[in-house]
C-alpha cells in the first residue's frame, strides 16, 4: 500500500494526480491519498502514518518532502517516495530521482536506498540544504511576490543583491569556531537550491557527511563576479569561501530567520547534525 500526501491546492498535483492515479491502477498497486491542509496537516499525517510500517510517498516539491519528513514521528517505520512536482525540485536533482510520473518507477520497480536527513532540532529537519543570509532575504521576497514561478527566485536574487549588507554569524563545527560576515551560511546534504543554483557541487545524500559552506560578504564590486560564479557551481573556488565536512555545526545569528529547504523558520540559530542513511528512500544514484 503506497500512501500519497498531496497539497490539494498545489495546481501542477492536480495536473498529474489523474495520470498517477491511472498508472497505479494499471499495475494494480493499492495506494491511498492524504490531502495535507498546510504544513501542520501535512506533518500530522505524517506522523500518525509513520506509526506503523509505512510506504509515504510525498507529492510536489522541496516544501512538501520537508514537512513529510519532519513529521515523521518513527524513521524506522518509513519508506520514502518522492514525485517531484515542485518548483525547484533541488532535492529530486541531487537523488537522481525524475520530475513527474516517471518518478513512480523508482518506487514501483526499485529498491529503497538508505539516505543521509539533517536533523535541526525541535522537531525541525532538512532534507536538501539548511542555512541564512542572503537566501533568507531572497525568500522573504519570494513570499511577497506570491505566485510560484521559477523566475521569481532570480528577480528576488537580483534585487537582494542590491541592497544586501551580509549577516554577522558565529559558526562552529566539529570544534573549530570562527565569526564572520556571512553573504550565505548553509548546511548542505543536497548540492542545489533556489531552483537549480549549485551552492555545493562536491555535496553527497550519503555520504555521512554535512557540507558546511560559509561565504563572506564581498565587496559590492565584486557581487557580479560571485553572483557568475555562484550560478556556475564555482563559488568555492572563492578565497572567501569555506568549505568544511562536518557532522554537526551550529550556526548562530543576529538576524531572525533560518531557511530549510525553502521553507522560513524563525530562529536565530541553526543546529545541525547529518543522520547517516537512517531514512530509506527511493531513490537514484547519488548524483
Amino acid at each position: 500500500m503506497l500512501h500519497l500526501i498531496i497539497n490539494p491546492n498545489s495546481k501542477k498535483t492536480k495536473k498529474h494526480l489523474g495520470a498517477l492515479e491511472e498508472r497505479l491502477r494499471a499495475e494494480q498497486v493499492p495506494y491511498e491519498i492524504h490531502a495535507g491542509e498546510g504544513k501542520e496537516g501535512t506533518r500530522r499525517i505524517a506522523g500518525e502514518l509513520s506509526k506503523s510500517p509505512v510506504t509515504i510517498v510525498a507529492v510536489g516539491g522541496d516544501g512538501m518532502l520537508n514537512d513529510v519528513l519532519s513529521g515523521i514521528s518513527v524513521m524506522e517505520n518509513v519508506t520514502l517516495g518522492l514525485i517531484p512536482l515542485g518548483t525547484g525540485n533541488d532535492f529530486a536533482a541531487a537523488a537522481d530521482i525524475p520530475a513527474g510520473v516517471k518518478a513512480l518507477d523508482l518506487i514501483l520497480h526499485g529498491e529503497p536506498r538508505p539516505t543521509d536527513y539533517i536533523e535541526c532540532g525541535g522537531g525541525m529537519r532538512s532534507m536538501n540544504i539548511a542555512g541564512l543570509g542572503i537566501d533568507v532575504d531572497i525568500l522573504e521576497r519570494c513570499y511577497r511576490l506570491g505566485g510560484n514561478d521559477k523566475s521569481k527566485y532570480f528577480r528576488s536574487l537580483l534585487a537582494a543583491l542590491r541592497s544586501y549588507k551580509g549577516q554577522h554569524v558565529r559558526v562552529t563545527a566539529d570544534g573549530e569556531t570562527f565569526e564572520e560576515v556571512a553573504f550565505i551560511a548553509a548546511v548542505c546534504n543536497g548540492k542545489k537550491f533556489g531552483g537549480g543554483i549549485p551552492i555545493c557541487a562536491p555535496a553527497e545524500i550519503g555520504d555521512g557527511k554535512l557540507d558546511l559552506v560559509v561565504i563572506g560578504c564581498p565587496k559590492r564590486s565584486r557581487l557580479p563576479l560571485l553572483l557568475f560564479k555562484l550560478m556556475r557551481g564555482k563559488i568555492l573556488s572563492e578565497p572567501i569561501a569555506r568549505h568544511i565536512l562536518c557532522e554537526a555545526a551550529c550556526i548562530e545569528q543576529e538576524g531572525e530567520f533560518v531557511q530549510l529547504d525553502g521553507e522560513l523558520i524563525r530562529s536565530n540559530v541553526l543546529n545541525a547534525r547529518i543522520e547517516h542513511g537512517k531514512l530509506n528512500m527511493y531513490r537514484g544514484q547519488d548524483g
